[in-house]
C-alpha cells in the first residue's frame, strides 16, 4: 500500500448532488453534511455554485469557515463575476479550490455556446488565469468531455495547464461513455499532452446507463488520481459515481487498482443516512455497500456458508462501513449533557441556545414514546426542530384523524403560520389524503403532489416513520420531509415542510448546469 498512489476524493454531494429535483438544501442542512464529510475524510467537499444565488454563497462560505480538514471547492462557469463570487465565497477557508468549467464538444460548443472552438479556448485560458489570480489551486473541467474531438481535448488540456490549472476534470457529462472507451480517452490524453505530467486528471461520471462507477474505476487504472463523487449517488437525472462503491471498490480489490484513498470507511453508513434524510432520497434496499440488504442473507446456503467463514459469501465487513457504529446512544433519563455531547459527535451545532433547547423539549418527547434513541433519529429530530426556525416557517400544531372501515376519513389540523393559528377540516380517500386536504384548504398553494414514500428511521415498531412528500408547482419541485412515530403526523410535517420551503426559495437556487 505504501508504494500506491492517493486517489484523491472529490464529493460534490453538496454541487451536483443539490441539482436532483427537489434535492435542494439550507444552509444549515448544508454544513451539517459537509461536516460529515470533513470526518469521512474526504478530500474536496464542492460545497456549491457561488454566483447560482445568494443562499449557495452564503453556504460555500458558512463551509469554508466551518471545515478545516478538507478542502473547500466553488464551482464557477468561465466567466469572471462567476469566478470572482467564487472566490469571495472560499476567502474563510483553509485551503480553497475554485472550479471552472466550460462546454468543449461539439454538439455543446455549437447549440449551446453558439461559439466555435478557438473562442472556447480562448475563453477557458482567461479563467485559469482569471482563477490563478485569485487562489492557488484552480481545477479546469472540460464538460461533455467523452463526447469531445480528441484533437481539441489535446489543445485545450494543455492550454489550460499551461496558464495554471493543477486538475483537469474530463466528465462523462451525459453518462454516455462505456468503460473501456472511457479509460482509453483518459490514458491516450494523458500520454499525448506534453504537460500532462503537471496537473492531476479527475473524472466526473454520471450514471445514465448505469456506469458511472465502472467508468470512473476505468479511469482510474488509466491514470486518472481525483474521482468526483457523491453520496448515495445522488445527482441529476440519474445520478453520479457513488462515493461508498468507488472507495469500497478500491478498498476490497487491491489487488488490481494501483491507488489508496484517505477515506475513514467506518463513517460511510451514518453519512448515507444523514444525506438521505437532509435531501429526502431514500436509499434502496439492494443498494450496494449502504442498502438495507447489502449485508443480509436470506438463502439457507449462505446462511450456512457466513456461519462457516464469513468470507464464502461477504466480501467487505459490515462493520468496516459503519453498520455496527449505529447503537444505542441516549434514552429517556438521558440529560442535557449526554444530549448536546451526542449532537456534538454528530456533527450537529445550534446558532442559538433557544433552538438547542427545543431540540432537547422534542428528544425527551420523542423519548417518552420511543425506548432506544439512535443517532437516525437525532438527525430526524435536529431536521424538524431547524426547519420550524425557517423565516415562513408553517408547522403543524395540532392533528385529529378519524378513519373507520365504510366510512370516509376526516382530518381536523391546526397549523401557525406568522404567529397565528388556522385550522381546517377535510374528508378524503384515506387518512393522508385528507391531511393534506385540509392543509390545502388553509394554503391554497395549487401544488401537485408528485411523490409520497414513508420509511423506517430505524428499525422495531415503535421507529419514527420518515415521510417524504414531493411537490410541483409551475416546474419548480420540492421536496419536504417529516418525522414522528404517528405516520400521520409524519405526513402533514413532510407536506407543511414542503410548503415552507416553497414559500421561501432564499436558500434554493436555479439550474445553471455545470459537469
Amino acid at each position: 500500500m505504501d508504494s500506491k498512489d492517493n486517489l484523491v476524493i472529490f464529493d460534490t454531494t453538496l454541487r451536483d448532488g443539490e441539482q436532483s429535483p427537489g434535492a435542494s438544501m439550507t444552509k444549515d442542512e448544508k454544513v451539517r453534511i459537509a461536516k460529515a464529510l470533513e470526518k469521512l475524510r474526504v478530500d474536496v467537499i464542492e460545497a456549491g455554485f457561488a454566483i447560482s444565488s445568494q443562499g449557495d454563497f452564503a453556504a460555500i462560505q458558512a463551509i469554508a469557515n466551518s471545515i478545516t480538514e478538507s478542502r473547500i471547492c466553488s464551482l464557477s462557469r468561465a466567466i469572471r463575476a462567476d469566478i470572482e463570487r467564487a472566490a469571495e465565497a472560499l476567502k474563510g477557508a483553509n485551503a480553497g479550490r475554485i472550479h471552472t468549467f466550460i462546454a468543449t464538444s461539439p454538439i455543446h460548443m455549437k447549440y449551446k455556446l453558439q461559439m466555435q472552438p478557438d473562442q472556447v479556448l480562448e475563453q477557458a485560458v482567461d479563467a485559469v488565469k482569471i482563477a490563478r489570480g485569485l487562489i492557488d489551486d484552480v481545477e479546469f473541467s472540460l464538460e461533455d468531455a467523452s463526447r469531445t474531438e480528441f484533437d481539441f481535448m489535446c489543445r485545450i488540456t494543455e492550454a489550460a495547464i499551461n496558464a495554471g490549472a493543477r486538475t483537469i476534470n474530463l466528465p462523462d457529462t451525459v453518462g454516455y461513455s462505456d468503460p473501456e472507451e472511457y479509460g482509453a480517452m483518459l490514458e491516450r490524453l494523458i500520454n499525448t499532452v506534453p504537460n500532462a505530467d503537471k496537473a492531476i486528471f479527475s473524472v466526473h461520471c454520471h450514471n445514465d446507463l448505469g456506469l458511472a462507477v465502472a467508468n470512473s474505476l476505468s479511469a482510474v487504472k488509466a491514470g486518472a488520481r481525483q474521482v468526483e463523487c457523491t453520496i448515495n449517488g445522488l445527482g441529476e437525472r440519474a445520478g453520479n459515481a457513488s462515493l461508498e462503491e468507488l472507495v469500497m471498490a478500491i478498498r476490497t480489490r487491491r489487488d488490481i487498482f494501483p491507488v489508496q484513498t484517505q477515506i475513514d470507511t467506518s463513517h460511510i453508513v451514518p453519512t448515507s443516512r444523514l444525506v438521505s434524510s437532509i435531501t429526502g432520497f431514500p436509499v434502496q434496499p439492494n443498494k450496494a455497500i449502504v442498502g438495507a440488504n447489502a449485508f443480509a442473507h436470506e438463502s439457507g446456503i449462505h446462511q450456512d456458508g457466513i456461519l462457516k467463514f464469513r468470507e464464502t459469501y461477504e466480501i467487505m465487513k459490515a462493520e468496516d462501513v459503519g453498520w455496527s457504529t449505529n447503537k444505542l446512544s441516549l434514552g429517556k433519563l438521558s440529560g442535557r449533557a449526554a444530549f448536546a455531547a451526542r449532537l456534538e459527535e454528530l456533527g450537529i451545532s445550534f446558532d442559538s441556545k433557544e433552538a438547542f433547547n427545543q431540540a432537547f423539549v422534542r428528544f425527551k418527547d420523542l423519548a417518552d414514546k420511543k425506548r432506544e434513541i439512535f443517532d437516525e433519529d437525532l438527525q430526524a429530530l435536529v431536521s424538524d426542530v431547524q426547519m420550524g426556525a425557517e423565516d415562513e416557517a408553517i408547522t403543524v400544531v395540532d392533528l385529529e384523524v378519524l378513519s373507520k372501515t365504510g366510512q370516509l376519513p376526516t382530518a381536523k389540523i391546526s397549523i401557525l403560520y406568522k404567529d397565528r393559528e388556522h385550522s381546517s377540516e377535510a374528508e378524503g380517500d384515506g387518512a393522508v389524503d385528507a391531511i393534506f386536504k385540509a392543509i390545502e384548504k388553509l394554503v391554497k398553494s395549487e401544488t401537485n403532489l408528485q411523490l409520497y414514500s414513508v420509511n423506517a428511521v430505524t428499525q422495531g415498531t415503535d421507529s419514527q416513520g420518515e415521510v417524504t412528500v414531493r411537490l410541483e408547482k409551475q416546474g419548480r419541485i420540492i421536496n419536504g420531509q417529516g418525522a414522528d412515530t404517528d405516520i400521520l403526523v409524519a405526513s402533514a410535517k413532510a407536506y407543511v415542510n414542503a410548503l415552507t420551503l416553497m414559500r421561501n426559495p432564499g436558500g434554493l437556487h436555479p439550474q445553471l448546469g455545470g459537469v
